[in-house]
Formats: C-alpha cells, structure tokens, sequence
C-alpha cells in the first residue's frame, strides 16, 4: 500500500479568446498561470521552442525551464542539506542549469538530460575536498525527492 507523506497542488488557467476556427487552427493563446498552494502565480506559456509567437510568450515561465529549474532547485535544497549533515557551511550556491530536449524512440520530443552547473562558495574553515564535494552531490542526486521521479539523465558538471 502506498503511503502518502505530503500532497503538492497546482492550480493551472487557461482562458482562450480565440475564435472557434481558429482555435482548430491552433492559432490561440498558450498563455496561462499556474497558482501554488501558498498563494504564488507564476505566468506561464508554452516554449517559443515549440510553439512561435505571437501564440506563446517567451517572457513567461515554459513547463521545459520549470522542469529543469524544479530539479536544479531540489538538487540545491539537498546539497545544503548534505553539506550541513557533513560540517560543510554553504555560503552561496548558484547553479546554471540546461535541459535537453531530444526525441525518444516513439518519435516524443522530451528533456533527456539535465545537466546541473552549481558554482557554491563555502564559509569557515572547513573546505571540502574535490573527492568530499563528489560525494556530497552523489549524497544530494540521492536525496533528491524529483531526481527519484523522473527518467531524465541529470549530471552534476564541476569545475
């Protein structure tokens, strides 16, 4: 039996004004917003990757970067994680995140790979080796509640 910790909710609108015929002609807006369950809307559309403008907004958030950014921000939130549970204090951490998509077997476009780019700054005297930080990101990918969901190849590029 599956047993739930926590549910997650998203609220997803889209409102078409399009015409009928163009609507089958799929010249409507995929502008939306999605609403999380503490309050935040997030304008989102679909890639202009995917879909041209005028039909999508490349300033609005697209499902492909909220995809990579859910796993770059889970990998972060386990690394600092993992890094306190060593004796490692975390000053900064950024990480320049890229998603591919590529095509599956069956022809689907779909992000194969992430590839996670963190620059972190340390704090105090205590520096992890470049061997200690491998396995704090082998010990965070392994924690990572969305590492753990999904198909998608994720590599950790260091420097």
């Amino acid at each position: 039996m599956l047993r739930v910790m926590a549910d997650h909710r998203a609220t997803i609108v889209w409102q078409g004004t399009a015409t009928p015929a163009d609507f089958v002609k799929g010249k409507y807006t995929r502008e939306h917003a999605w609403t999380f369950d503490g309050g935040v809307t997030v304008a989102a559309s679909s890639s202009p990757s995917v879909v041209p403008a005028p039909w999508s907004n490349a300033a609005h958030v697209d499902p492909e970067e909220a995809f990579v950014a859910s796993i770059a921000s889970c990998h972060m939130l386990s690394f600092l994680y993992v890094a306190a549970k060593a004796g490692f204090a975390v000053a900064s951490y950024r990480d320049e995140a890229i998603g591919v998509m590529t095509k599956n077997v069956r022809g689907v476009p779909w992000v194969s790979k992430t590839t996670l780019a963190p620059s972190i700054e340390f704090a105090g005297d205590r520096q992890p080796s470049a061997s200690e930080l491998a396995e704090l990101h082998h010990a965070a990918h392994d924690q990572c509640f969305i590492a753990n969901s999904v198909n998608t190849e994720i590599v950790v590029a260091t420097s």
